[in-house]
């Protein structure tokens, strides 16, 4: 490969394996061009179901026809969360520090996708979707699963709670 200036691009062929929820092992291996995120360059090959890390490494050898060079396991994780149809997320780099600025807090009620007049029935219904779609087992984050935890013990306390006469 050529980089644009005429100087040369060293690229080593590579596999990246991680590991799946039924603890298989699935990998996705780059030889044409290196993986990049953005954006996501898709693996020239990649397959699931391997009983070992070295058979997976073999079965992703023996599809190149070449060695391969085992890379951190965030890009088949990436390349097993695009075929989900998911975007693919990959860890903030050692020693980052979060941003300065943070976004504003949404409502409770937001949070959980309802209206303040909600009955405790459709609080239960919004909070178990909520929870679904932001579960780190189902590819959502696990700060954002938090605060919909929260937000929902939050709202059935306001629920429950008797609510005073203005006067």
């Amino acid at each position: 490969m050529v980089r644009q200036g005429g100087v040369a691009d060293i690229f080593a062929p590579v596999c990246s394996i991680t590991t799946t929820k039924r603890r298989r092992f699935f990998w996705a291996a780059w030889w044409s061009a290196p993986p990049r995120k953005a954006p996501f360059q898709r693996p020239d090959a990649s397959d699931g179901g391997a009983a070992t890390f070295d058979e997976a490494r073999a079965a992703a050898e023996a599809r190149a026809g070449a060695p391969l060079t085992v890379i951190d396991p965030t890009w088949a994780r990436a390349w097993i969360q695009i075929l989900r149809g998911q975007a693919p997320r990959f860890p903030a780099p050692r020693g980052a520090e979060p941003r300065a600025t943070a976004a504003p807090e949404a409502s409770l009620w937001a949070t959980l996708g309802v209206t303040r007049d909600v009955t405790i029935d459709e609080l239960k219904l919004a909070y178990r979707k909520r929870a679904l779609e932001t579960h780190p087992d189902r590819g959502g984050s696990a700060d954002e699963f938090r605060a919909v935890v929260a937000a929902y013990a939050e709202a059935r306390r306001r629920l429950r709670a008797p609510r005073r006469k203005k006067g």
